[in-house]
């Protein structure tokens, strides 16, 4: 498979007259990534006569190839060099069949000849699948997809361990069923309530009296959710991705057991195998909080409303949560052990946890659980928590009739028999360290997703990762999974969507005398009839004076943040300066025109409060 027309493949740095030691080694693990990946590897020039009665006979014998031309990419030259240190063979065609080097044009008819080609051929077929993908997740969904799209022959295996309350759920991962879906669903009821109320200012009368009905909530998200989960049976069907309910564990380098819901084990091989097993929620390890929390895995099909709720945790889950639970009319409490938002730009995290304060949610700041009792119970019941000072030796009671759990996730990497195959796991973190191309330290075991070292962990990232790992592998596609400019957005009551780095990442970096921070409050229109709060939403951006003002650090809290960073982050992609900006017309009115008009910077010190709209 060539390179599409009017791209020119690069399988080194461009600009190198000559090969560094460092280039050689990254050139090499390509070509040997290329070679590994491939049932039939041809580096090829296309005007050489040889390499095209190759081509022809791999066609003849109906075997897809993967064919990289050399005289159409770049520093082919260089790749040839390389190519030639690995085969002791200067020459193109250069041939491999199922990683066995053949030869050139000769040395390939000569195998057709006398049957070696053919066996060399049927060899693929020791393993039972060419790729087995373990997790049933967007990336693990994504990458099995591509590989059959691709021509191969791909299983995926994916099983949830219910959580200690017995939630489980169907195929999708944690996006689709316990994460972003039910999420933004849920934060939208509370957003309607809210323009319930907005409505009177805007002339709506209605006498009846509104209230919230947490079952007929719950009902309809969970029924859409599973049209999801159907889907995804169906497009796997429809690709020819084998689909087995069981949980996988390595039990040799090229095997694994699959174990289903009664117990049952097969065993299937496979030539590679991606890991996307995501991650399941935490708990604090005190007496009480498997037998009587609840956590994200639970609360979206809880049964019933939860009533008074303790949120413990300051993660993007915990606030979010306690967002909407509020809005739909809740007591809620967030009991917080140190900053909110960690990672995130600590100025939007604060003014993000003082909307909420100022709307009704109640912060417990610097105090932990250290005991949770049942009192009463019930659907909900009543739980007693004991709480302490993380600065002192005081301690808090209180009752409420549920405490969600948010204090962080797990990486589901233990209990999958990777130590079996030497499959490095951190330490500290339970994360997979891989390389740029996904690669774990076992060459053929690839990882995606949220059990990455040191990677974003969002839905989209995993998404794209596992798409483009697939053409790599299976497909002769050379480009790799961007994670730095990641667009991402919290969708607390106020939302804040952010791409690029926080201010304080920012100052690390750079050096703050190297930046200008502009920024500004604003008052949606939206708002005004309604008198809502005209000083709460909030931009501001980051720009790198040394790089022609490049915006290195995008923030915006307000209303459909999510929608505004998304069409920010292309231009940030393209290379977005503050002169850029200035030279846009903003629509008006709109919330993401005040990007355009930009003019206080911080070091000023001017007044950033808005009188008008």
């Amino acid at each position: 498979m060539s390179s599409p027309p009017g791209r020119r493949a690069r399988l080194s740095p461009p600009g190198t007259s000559r090969l560094t030691a460092e280039t050689r080694e990254d050139l090499r693990r390509r070509l040997l990534g290329l070679i590994e990946g491939s049932r039939v590897m041809i580096f090829s020039k296309t005007y050489c006569p040889h390499s095209t009665r190759v081509k022809e006979l791999f066609s003849s014998l109906g075997v897809e190839c993967n064919i990289l031309e050399l005289d159409k990419i770049d520093d082919g030259a260089k790749v040839q060099e390389v190519l030639s240190e690995i085969t002791n063979q200067k020459t193109v065609p250069n041939i491999f069949v199922n990683k066995v080097h053949v030869g050139g044009c000769d040395k390939t008819l000569q195998a057709h000849q006398s049957g070696l080609l053919q066996k060399l051929l049927q060899e693929d077929a020791e393993y039972d699948f060419d790729l087995i993908v373990i997790g049933g997740g967007s990336g693990g969904l994504s990458c099995a997809k591509e590989a059959a799209i691709l021509g191969k022959k791909v299983l995926v295996l994916d099983y949830v361990v219910p959580s200690p309350q017995g939630t489980s759920w169907g195929l999708g991962g944690t996006c689709v069923n316990v994460g972003c879906i039910p999420k933004k669903l849920m934060h939208q009821a509370a957003l309607l309530g809210q323009a319930l109320h907005d409505s009177r200012k805007f002339g709506w009368e209605y006498s009846q009296q509104v209230k919230h009905n947490w079952e007929t909530m719950t009902e309809a998200i969970q029924n859409y959710i599973g049209s999801l989960n159907w889907g995804y049976r169906l497009s796997l069907r429809e690709k020819a991705v084998t689909y087995v309910n069981a949980y996988g564990e390595f039990i040799e380098p090229h095997k694994i057991k699959a174990t289903n819901r009664k117990g049952q084990e097969t065993s299937f091989t496979a030539a590679k195998f991606v890991i996307a097993t995501g991650e399941r929620p935490r708990y604090l390890g005190i007496q009480g909080d498997k037998e009587y929390c609840i956590t994200s895995d639970d609360l979206f099909s809880l049964p019933y409303c939860p009533g008074k709720t303790l949120v413990v945790g300051a993660s993007y889950v915990a606030l979010e949560c306690a967002g909407f639970l509020a809005g739909i009319g809740l007591d809620v409490t967030v009991m917080v052990r140190s900053i909110l938002l960690r990672g995130f730009d600590q100025e939007m995290a604060e003014r993000v946890g003082s909307y909420m304060e100022q709307h009704g949610v109640k912060f417990l700041r610097k105090f932990v659980p250290v005991m949770i009792q049942q009192v009463e119970r019930g659907s909900p019941g009543k739980l007693k928590v004991v709480a302490k000072s993380t600065e002192g030796s005081e301690t808090i009671e209180g009752v409420y009739n549920t405490i969600l759990l948010a204090i962080g996730r797990d990486s589901c990497t233990r209990k999958i028999g990777l130590e079996k195959i030497g499959v490095k796991i951190s330490e500290k973190s339970d994360k997979i360290p891989v390389n740029d191309v996904e690669q774990t330290n076992v060459p053929h075991v690839y990882a995606i997703g949220d059990i990455l070292e040191g990677k974003l962990e969002l839905t989209p990232v995993a998404i794209q990762a596992g798409k483009l790992l697939a053409r790599r592998l299976f497909g002769g596609r050379l480009e790799k999974c961007d994670y730095t400019s990641v667009p991402t957005v919290v969708f607390t009551p106020l939302e804040y969507g952010c791409c690029g780095l926080s201010e304080e990442k920012a100052m690390e970096v750079h050096k703050k005398e190297n930046l200008d921070v502009y920024h500004t409050l604003f008052w949606p229109l939206e708002w005004t009839v309604a008198g809502r709060d005209n000083n709460a939403c909030y931009a501001k951006i980051i720009c790198n004076k040394l790089d022609n003002d490049r915006v290195i650090g995008f923030h915006v809290l307000g209303p459909n943040a999510g929608e505004i960073t998304q069409g920010y982050a292309v231009a940030m992609k393209c290379g977005l300066t503050k002169q850029l900006l200035d030279d846009t017309i903003g629509i008006h009115p709109t919330c993401g025109e005040v990007f355009t008009t930009l003019e206080i910077t911080k070091s000023s010190g001017l007044d950033i409060t808005q009188k008008g709209c």
